[in-house]
């Protein structure tokens, strides 16, 4: 199938609430605008951290964030693991907040993602993490928030306000700004090189059309979305964001864990998302897409270089710059999805901008 296309919208909508009037869709559509911004503005100083981490390599990385941050934390994982080669794993932030309590993480990396910078049992988890041996980096969108200021070292995520509760912009920026990091600190020209190419890769990732999956989906009460590796933090991305903007129930999974009792639930027409990087991954993701079809589901794969009526257009670069692109493209279509269902993407119910979890 070829990559078709999204006109922008010629002007703003009017009457009733149309996907190209909310704060969801403005914002989500300056990805590549905030990456651009980002590379140049953090790239002196992402060297001279880097410069740092490979004077001092951390013995162990250890990650601090919720929401769509601990799944750009979750991105960071497997970039660090597959890349530099450290230890990574997300810290409990009520070991800190409720129990009181902090495992030594002397000689550590203590990595803190967050578009507020606020949430206090994320700055009681940095607290600890420094007062027990780590080196704290916060990458964060407010410059001045108490992160900033408890942070040993900060890389901005220069997205601007973000008005909509959903985080989009902000989340694409903690990606860029983890990739770039990891780029520097590991010498990797390649993946250095392809990230001067990833803003305009981003404007042809947010115009591509994913609305076939989202007129599907207008109907639809549960769904999974697979990923793997690099790929699976935006698959939890893309859950959540079907929870909150559109009153769907999705599960996110690894692809090689729905085996381990998630597959019991598929039924004919059970819809999946499936995202597929170009990476050692790939294989295996697609053969679990197959096998998902195989017993009925309606399977939706993002899948770049590969065509076919049944797959969502994307588009191919670095492995580890995919996933970015595609949850770009993602963003569009859930936001058309939460307006056809009746919601308002940039107010979902019981939600705030930012949650004062303790």
């Amino acid at each position: 199938m070829e990559a078709t296309v999204l006109n922008r919208p010629e002007g703003p909508a009017t009457g009733r609430l149309s996907p190209e009037s909310t704060k969801m869709f403005a914002e989500a559509s300056q990805g590549a605008a905030v990456a651009k911004a980002l590379l140049a503005a953090n790239a002196e100083r992402v060297a001279a951290l880097a410069e740092r981490l490979r004077a001092n390599p951390p013995r162990v990385v250890v990650t601090c964030a919720r929401g769509s941050s601990d799944h750009a934390a979750t991105f960071a994982r497997y970039l660090i693991e597959t890349k530099a080669g450290v230890l990574t794993s997300s810290v409990g932030l009520s070991v800190s907040s409720v129990y009181d309590a902090s495992p030594n993480l002397e000689g550590a990396l203590c990595l803190a993602v967050s578009q507020s910078g606020k949430s206090p049992d994320l700055l009681a988890a940095v607290t600890a993490a420094k007062a027990a041996g780590a080196y704290a980096v916060a990458l964060v969108n407010v410059e001045d928030s108490p992160l900033a200021q408890l942070a040993d070292a900060v890389i901005p995520l220069h997205a601007g306000p973000e008005l909509s509760v959903a985080a989009t912009k902000s989340y694409i920026a903690a990606l860029v700004a983890v990739t770039q990091l990891i780029a520097a600190w590991t010498e990797d020209a390649e993946l250095t090189a392809a990230l001067s190419g990833l803003p305009a890769a981003l404007e042809q990732a947010w115009n591509l059309d994913w609305s076939a999956a989202g007129k599907r989906l207008e109907t639809a009460t549960n769904l999974y979305v697979l990923g793997r590796g690099v790929g699976f933090g935006v698959a939890l991305e893309a859950a959540l964001k079907f929870k909150e903007t559109c009153g769907l129930h999705a599960e996110a999974f690894s692809a090689a864990e729905v085996l381990h009792g998630p597959m019991a639930l598929v039924k004919d027409g059970f819809p999946a998302l499936v995202f597929a990087q170009n990476d050692e991954s790939r294989q295996s993701v697609e053969d679990m897409a197959e096998g998902l079809r195989a017993r009925g589901a309606d399977v939706f794969l993002a899948a770049p270089g590969k065509t076919g009526d049944d797959l969502l257009p994307t588009l191919k670069a670095h492995p580890m710059l995919e996933p970015i692109l595609m949850v770009q493209s993602f963003y569009r279509m859930a936001n058309a999805l939460s307006v056809a269902r009746g919601y308002d993407p940039d107010s979902p119910p019981h939600l705030n901008k930012v949650t004062e979890t303790v």
